[in-house]
């Protein structure tokens, strides 16, 4: 059994503010590739980013900790706003390769 730590997840959080046409996707992207995690960032119509993520468990908390920053003027280069995150965990889909943009 390997440590708990390095259990794989996914995580799926809908992050709301202003983050459409601000280099929030671009961001998220950055950060997941830096954390070697796998998945999206996607515009939904309503104005909110669904962030899907899969890695280790830290790897996705680190992510979700750089989501939901609220520091005066929030996570430092971070574009955007973000006023809020709902989140769901879940098991591995293992379906994503690399980190994309939709």
């Amino acid at each position: 059994m390997g440590e708990p730590e390095q259990e794989t997840v996914r995580l799926t959080a809908w992050v709301r503010g202003r983050v459409q046409g601000v280099g929030f996707r671009w961001w998220v992207r950055s950060r997941a590739l830096e954390l070697g995690l796998a998945g999206s960032a996607t515009n939904l119509s309503d104005g909110r980013v669904e962030v899907v993520a899969e890695g280790a468990r830290e790897r996705c908390e680190r992510l979700l900790e750089l989501l939901e920053g609220d520091e005066p003027g929030g996570v430092p280069g971070r574009p955007g706003k973000v006023t809020g995150v709902a989140l769901r965990w879940s098991e591995p889909r293992g379906e994503a390769a690399g980190f994309l943009e939709r």
